[in-house]
């Protein structure tokens, strides 16, 4: 239903994505976010995450800011290809790497010069701070996760979304609910999250009332759910109580449906 060019999965986390299948008790809610989560794991997928090389999930989410799958896979996999494999640090190749050779590299994804420049610095960081790709990787899957997000969020250019995706991705932390433009604009539109929050507001909202197994499918899976069906223009609720899965589970903050209009949940009356 939305006029986004994505892939019918995501390729951050559906069914090829990463994660293993798991099963979760979807009969009793406590909260309304945690019915809606319910509700989105019996549309799409309950995955459980984890096991992703952190260094490499940070790149790909770097490379992920601000465009969309279809644009960031292909530089993701050219980059790969140009200074990955079997024996190669990523991280060592990524530090020593020409910059414009980089930025070259990684042009599908937009923006490539500030993401190659985000990503070199990265790459320093991880060497400098843990001397290797592994040790960082340990400490992603086995530090404390808040102290690990701090550490990430004092990184330049590495934003809440991206710190919270590699907790999540490569560290398989429960209770991580990673907040892009699709959850910010979902979760203020349902009224589980005040509709002026910003993405932390949302997160920390979410958080609060999502089982900590919760939380990583309910990414995955809203993410689809604002592709699908409540688009930032069109949501299907405009076509009646019918067209959306989640009608009676929403405030729908910021939609007209007798005007037919649709305006940011913070801008509502």
């Amino acid at each position: 239903m939305s006029d986004d060019p994505e892939p019918k999965v995501n390729i951050s986390g559906g069914p090829d994505g990463g994660g293993i299948a798991a099963e979760f008790d979807l009969g009793v809610a406590d909260t309304r976010a945690e019915a809606v989560v319910d509700r989105l794991g019996e549309l799409y997928w309950q995955k459980a995450y984890g096991g992703r090389d952190a260094f490499e999930c940070l790149v790909r989410t770097i490379l992920s800011q601000n465009t969309s799958d279809v644009a960031s896979q292909p530089a993701h996999d050219a980059l790969v290809e140009r200074y990955g494999g079997d024996d190669t640090d990523l991280a060592e190749a990524l530090a020593a790497a020409d910059r414009e050779e980089l930025a070259e590299t990684i042009q599908p994804a937009g923006l490539y010069n500030q993401k190659s420049t985000v990503i070199q610095h990265a790459a320093e960081w991880v060497l400098a701070e843990w001397g290797s790709e592994a040790a960082f990787d340990e400490c992603v899957r086995t530090g404390d996760p808040d102290e690990v997000r701090d550490t990430l969020l004092g990184v330049s250019g590495v934003g809440p979304k991206t710190a919270d995706c590699v907790l999540l991705f490569a560290g398989g932390r429960g209770g991580v609910f990673p907040v892009d433009t699709h959850v910010h604009r979902i979760y203020r539109r349902l009224g589980i999250a005040p509709p002026d929050a910003d993405h932390e507001g949302v997160r920390e909202a979410i958080e609060a009332d999502v089982p900590p197994e919760k939380c990583g499918f309910g990414h995955t899976a809203s993410i689809q759910f604002g592709r699908e069906y409540c688009s930032a223009r069109k949501p299907a609720c405009l076509d009646g109580p019918e067209a959306c899965p989640m009608y009676d589970l929403c405030d729908r903050v910021g939609v007209d449906e007798v005007g037919g209009t649709v305006v940011d949940p913070a801008d509502a009356e």
